[in-house]
C-alpha cells in the first residue's frame, strides 16, 4: 500500500489535556495561558513530520452530553471539571490546528473515539493504512490489519501483535477485557478485583466475554464470586466501552463517506504569523519570518512568563517531550563471560570520558542487596552486561563474582574515572556490601531529573519518555508482577543482558539530553552541583552507619502502651454504653452519631458521617468519648509503627537499624526518611518523646543534637527585609515575644505567657500562609478576633505582607517560586483548577521558598560537618538528619569540639541579613539530648 494512501487520525482530546499538564503555566502578552497551545503546536507540527499523510483530521470532543450520558447517567461522573486555564485554551488550540493545515472534526452527541471509530472504519474500507494517534487504551479495539495505533509520548507503536503482546488479548477482544477489568476514567465499572492478567486468561480459556459469562458458574474464588455479582451489569458495561464505527458524518464531512474533505492543506504562514504575535510565541515566529525572508519583530518579552532564553529552553523541553521522534538507535549489548571480554571492557572504561554503571541484584534493601550482574556503557547504545550469580537451571557458565569485581574495583575506586548513574546512592551500597567504596561518580540522572523538574516523575523509564521518546523494558516485564515475579538471579542471561545493559545506555542517553539544560541555568546547577550530588554520598554513608535502638526499652514501652490502649477500651465501652471496635470507622460512626447523637460534622464521598480525625479533634471538644478515641488511635499508630516495628528493623549483621533517606521526593527540596520513618516520630505527646530514649548511644559515645533554632522564621525576616523582624533576630531577642509587644502594644517585659502563645502561631501561621480561619481554630477563637490579630501584625510588619503580596504575584505570573539558592518549585495550581486549589498553591507559593532555603540549608551544613570531619580525622558519625536537626553519635572524647564545632559549622554555611543558629543538645539517648 503506498504512503499516500495513508489516513492520520488524531485525537485531540486526549492530547490537549496531555500538553496541559505537561508544559509550563506559560502566558501570553495579553495574561492567557499558553501552555496547552504550545504542546498542541509542537505536537501537531511533529506529526506532519513523522507521518506523512495525504488525508488527516485532528478530532475533539464537543461540548455537551452524548448517547453514553443517556445510558448510564454515571458515566465520566468522578471526572474533574476541565481546569479554567485550559478551558479558555479550546478555541485557540482549534484554531492554530487548523492554521497548521489539519482538518478539525468535532461532533456533538458522540465522543472523539467514536468519530475516530467511524473514520478508521470508512479509511480502512478505502484503502488506506490509518494510523492513529493516541495515548487512549480503548482505541486498541480499533486496530486490525490495516489500523494502527500510535503513541507519541512513549514511542509505542500497536499493531495486531503488539496489541496482543501488550494486554494478552487480540484487537477483537479489547472490548471484552475492558468490560472484564472496567475504565475508572470513565467511570465504567468492572468486575470487582479483575485485573488484567485474570481478564486475559479468561477470555483465553473462554473464548470472549459471551463464553466467561456462560461458564461463570464454574469459575472458582473470589474473582469467581465477584463475577456472578456482575453478570447483569457486563452488557451495559460492554455497550459504554465499545466504540461506534459507524456513525453517519454527512453533516460533518463534505462528500461523506469519500475522504476528499480531510485532505492536508499547506501551512497558512501568515494566519500563524498574526497567531504567534498575539499569544507571544517567539520561537515559531522567529522561523516563520526566516522562512519567509524576514528580518522578523521580536515579540514582547511581556507575553513570557520569565523572559528570554530561560522560558524559551522550558517550553522547547516540555514540548519536545510531548511528540519526540522515534530514536533511530543501533543497539549493541554484549554478555561478558570471558576475562578476555571483560578486560577489553575495562580498558574501553578506563579510556572513556564518562561511563554509565548499573547493578542488577537480588533485593531492594540497599544494605542486604547481592549483585546478580553489573552493566555498563560508555555512548548510548552500546553496552555490556556481566552476569554473575543467575542460578536457573541450564544457566549459562559466568564468571566468578569475586573475580571480577576484583577487577572492576581499581576502576570503580578510582574519582578520577567519571561515571553517571542513575539512583547512584542504591549503587553505592550495593557495591559497598562488597567491600567496594565506589568514587568518581560526576552525575546521577535522578538528581539531574530532581533539580531540572522536581514536580514530576524521576525513574528512569519516565526520563526516556519524556526527554528521548524512547521506551524500554520494564522490571516486570522481565521479571512479572506479583506473586509471580520471579528474582533476577533466575531472568535468562540474554534477557537480563538487554534489560540491564539498556538501562546502563539509556542512564547516559538521559544524563546527555538532561545535563545541558542544567548547565544553561546557573541556579539550577548550582544546587544540582554544590548541594545535591555531594549529599547523596553523606546520606549514604549516614544510612550505612544506622543508629543503635535499645530493644528492650522499646518492648517495655509496648507493654505499657498496650495496657493504656486496654483500659481506653474500656473506658470508650462505658462511654458508649457498649463493646465496640475501635478500629471500624462504620461502627464509630454508629455510636457516635446514632446511639449518642452527637453532631455530623461532614460525611465521606459515600454519604456517610466522617469520623476521621479532624472531625473527632473538633467534637473533642465538647465531648469525652471522641478524646479517648484519638487517644487511643494516636497510641495504637505509636506502638504499629515504632515500638513493635522498630526491633524488627534491627539489621542483624550491624545491629542498628538503618533507614532510607529519598531525596527526590519532595517538591521543596526535603528529604524523606522511610523503612523506617524517623523523621515522623510524634513529640507532641509524653509517649511518643518517649521513643526517642531508644535511640542510644554506644558505650563512650553521646548523642548530640544540632537543631538550626526558628530556621524559617530568620529565612523570612531576610527575605522579606522586615525590619522588625530582622532587628528582634539581630538583638537576640526572644521574636515571638518581640512580636507579641508589636502586636499587643506593649512593652516586651509586660507580654503574658499567653500573648506570647498567641504571637508563635501567628508567627508560624503566617508563614505557611495561614488566613484568619485557621488562625481562629489554631487559637480558638473567632475569626474576626483572628482577623483583627492579622491585621495588626501586618502594621507592624509591613516587609511581611510585602513579602507574601509579590511572592503570589510573581508566583502566579512564573507558576513558580525559587529559594535563596536558585532551587525551581512549580506550583501548577498557582493559576489553574478551582479556587481552593489556588488559594492552596498560593498559600504554597508564600512556605516554599522559606521550607526549601531551609532544606537548602541543612543539606549545605551536611556537606559542611561532614567534610570537617573527614579533614580532621574525627570519629564522629553523623546518624539522622530530622528536618532543621542534624543527630550525632560522639565519642566522648570529641564532645567540647562537637559543641564548638558544629553549631559554627551550621551557622556559617550561608551569610543572611541575620544570624543562623543552631543550638546543640547532648545526652545519652537522643530525647535527653533535647
Amino acid at each position: 500500500m503506498s504512503e499516500d494512501k495513508t489516513l492520520l487520525l488524531v485525537d485531540g482530546s486526549s492530547y490537549l489535556y496531555r500538553a496541559y499538564h505537561a508544559l509550563p503555566d506559560l502566558r501570553g502578552p495579553a495574561g492567557v495561558p499558553t501552555g496547552a497551545i504550545h504542546g498542541m503546536v509542537a505536537m501537531m507540527r511533529r506529526l506532519r513530520e513523522q507521518v506523512p499523510s495525504e488525508h488527516a483530521v485532528c478530532v475533539f470532543d464537543a461540548p455537551g452530553k452524548t448517547f453514553r450520558d443517556e445510558w448510564y447517567p454515571e458515566y465520566k461522573a468522578h471526572r474533574a471539571p476541565m481546569p479554567d486555564d485550559l478551558r479558555l485554551q479550546i478555541e485557540p488550540i482549534h484554531e492554530v490546528v487548523k492554521l497548521l493545515g489539519w482538518p478539525v472534526l468535532m461532533v456533538p452527541g458522540i465522543e472523539a473515539d467514536d468519530a475516530i471509530g467511524t473514520l478508521a472504519s470508512v479509511g480502512a474500507k478505502s484503502g488506506h493504512r490509518v494510523v492513529v494517534s493516541t495515548g487512549d487504551k480503548d482505541l486498541a479495539q480499533l486496530v486490525n490489519d490495516q489500523v494502527t495505533l500510535i503513541n507519541t509520548m512513549s514511542n509505542e507503536k500497536l499493531d495486531v501483535e503488539g496489541v496482543r503482546a501488550k494486554f494478552g488479548v487480540p484487537p477483537d477482544r479489547i472490548v471484552d477485557y475492558l468490560t472484564l477489568i472496567g475504565d475508572a476514567v470513565d467511570n465504567v465499572p468492572g468486575v470487582e478485583k479483575v485485573g488484567p492478567k485474570t481478564a486475559a486468561k479468561w477470555i483465553a480459556d473462554h473464548g470472549s466475554l459471551d463464553g466467561v459469562i456462560a461458564a461463570a458458574a464454574s469459575i472458582k474464588g473470589v474473582a469467581g464470586e465477584n463475577l456472578r455479582k456482575a453478570l447483569e451489569w457486563l452488557p451495559q458495561g460492554r455497550r459504554l466501552i465499545t466504540v461506534v464505527t459507524d456513525y453517519d458524518l454527512a453533516s460533518h464531512v463534505a462528500g461523506w463517506p469519500a475522504l476528499d474533505a480531510l485532505a492536508l492543506r499547506e501551512v497558512d504562514r501568515e494566519g500563524l504569523l498574526a497567531f504567534y504575535d498575539r499569544f507571544g510565541f517567539k520561537t515559531w515566529r522567529k522561523e516563520l519570518d526566516a522562512a519567509l525572508g524576514r528580518d522578523g519583530v521580536a515579540v514582547s518579552a511581556a507575553g513570557s512568563p520569565g523572559g528570554g532564553a530561560s522560558e524559551e529552553a522550558a517550553v522547547s523541553r516540555a514540548a519536545s517531550a510531548l511528540t519526540l521522534p522515534p530514536v533511530a538507535l543501533a543497539r549493541e549489548y554484549e554478555c561478558v563471560t570471558t576475562r578476555d571480554r571483560l578486560d577489553a571492557w575495562i580498558d574501553v572504561l578506563r579510556a572513556a570520558p564518562l561511563s554509565a554503571v548499573d547493578t542488577e541484584t537480588d533485593s531492594l534493601d540497599p544494605m542486604r542487596a547481592r549483585i546478580v550482574g553489573v552493566s555498563f556503557a560508555t555512548e548510548p547504545g552500546r553496552a555490556a552486561y556481566v552476569p554473575l550469580a543467575h542460578d536457573y537451571p541450564g544457566a549459562p557458565d559466568q564468571l566468578p563474582l569475586d573475580e571480577v569485581l576484583a577487577a572492576l574495583k581499581p576502576w570503580l575506586e578510582d574519582a578520577g574515572a567519571k561515571k553517571v548513574g542513575q539512583n547512584i546512592k542504591y549503587d553505592l551500597h550495593v557495591f559497598a556490601n562488597h567491600g567496594i567504596t565506589v568514587r568518581g561518580y560526576a552525575h546521577d540522572t535522578l538528581l539531574q531529573s530532581y533539580v531540572l523538574e522536581a514536580h514530576l516523575k524521576h525513574s528512569l523509564e519516565n526520563l526516556a519518555e519524556r526527554h528521548l521518546g524512547r521506551a524500554g523494558l520494564s522490571y516486570e516485564d522481565v521479571c512479572g508482577k506479583g506473586a509471580s515475579q520471579i528474582p533476577f538471579s533466575q531472568v535468562d542471561v540474554e534477557r537480563a543482558t538487554t534489560y540491564s545493559g539498556e538501562d546502563s545506555e539509556m542512564t547516559l542517553h538521559v544524563h546527555q539530553a538532561l545535563w545541558p539544560q542544567i548547565e544553561a541555568e546557573k541556579g539550577m546547577r548550582e544546587v544540582y552541583e554544590r548541594i545535591e550530588m555531594p549529599v547523596t554520598e553523606i546520606l549514604e554513608r549516614v544510612e550505612r552507619h544506622g543508629v543503635l535502638i535499645d530493644s528492650a526499652l522499646l518492648a517495655t514501652q509496648s507493654r505499657e502502651l498496650a495496657e493504656r490502649m486496654i483500659a481506653l477500651e474500656r473506658e470508650a465501652y462505658e462511654l458508649a454504653g457498649q463493646p465496640f471496635n475501635l478500629g471500624s470507622p462504620k461502627q464509630i460512626g454508629e455510636i457516635l452519631f446514632n446511639r449518642l447523637g452527637l453532631p455530623v460534622k461532614k460525611k465521606t464521598a459515600s454519604g456517610a458521617p466522617s469520623t476521621d480525625e479532624e472531625v473527632l479533634q473538633e467534637l473533642a471538644a465538647d465531648y469525652p468519648l471522641p478524646a479517648k478515641l484519638l487517644e487511643h488511635r494516636s497510641l495504637s499508630k505509636l506502638k504499629g509503627t515504632y515500638t513493635d516495628k522498630l526491633p524488627l528493623m534491627v539489621n542483624p549483621a550491624t545491629g542498628r537499624v538503618h533507614t532510607n533517606y529519598a531525596q527526590a521526593v519532595a517538591v521543596t527540596g526535603r528529604l524523606s526518611s522511610n523503612d523506617p520513618n524517623l523523621q515522623n516520630i510524634p513529640i507532641r505527646t509524653p509517649e511518643g518523646r518517649r521513643v526517642r530514649e531508644a535511640f542510644i548511644a554506644p558505650p563512650g559515645h553521646r548523642i548530640v543534637s544540632a537543631d538550626y533554632s526558628q530556621i524559617e522564621l530568620r529565612i523570612m525576616a531576610h527575605i522579606s527585609g522586615d525590619p522588625g523582624l530582622t532587628k528582634a533576630f539581630a538583638e537576640g531577642m526572644d521574636v515571638h515575644r518581640a512580636t507579641a509587644s508589636e502586636v499587643f502594644g506593649i512593652e516586651p517585659d509586660a507580654v503574658t505567657s499567653e500573648q506570647r502563645r498567641y504571637a508563635k502561631t501567628i508567627n508560624f501561621g503566617l508563614i505557611y500562609g495561614m488566613g484568619a480561619f485557621g488562625l481562629a481554630q489554631s487559637l480558638g477563637i473567632d475569626q474576626k478576633a483572628a482577623r483583627n490579630y492579622i491585621d495588626r501584625y501586618f502594621d507592624r510588619f509591613a516587609g511581611v505582607k510585602r513579602y507574601m503580596d509579590e511572592t503570589k504575584a510573581r508566583a502566579a505570573d512564573l507558576g513558580y517560586v525559587e529559594t535563596l539558592f536558585g532551587r525551581r518549585i512549580y506550583l501548577p495550581e498557582i493559576r489553574g483548577g478551582n479556587g481552593p486549589r489556588r488559594s492552596g498553591a498560593e498559600r504554597q507559593a508564600i512556605n516554599a521558598p522559606m521550607q526549601g532555603t531551609a532544606a537548602d540549608l541543612i543539606k549545605l551544613a551536611m556537606i559542611a560537618v561532614q567534610a570537617a570531619l573527614d579533614e580532621e580525622g574525627r570519629h564522629t558519625r553523623m546518624v539522622m538528619q530530622v528536618h532543621d536537626e542534624l543527630v550525632f553519635e560522639v565519642p566522648d572524647a570529641e564532645l567540647g569540639w562537637a559543641r564548638e564545632a558544629v553549631p559554627r559549622l551550621m551557622a556559617s554555611v550561608a551569610t543572611f541579613s541575620v544570624p543562623l543558629l543552631a543550638e546543640v543538645g547532648v545526652g545519652a539517648n537522643w530525647e535527653e539530648a533535647h
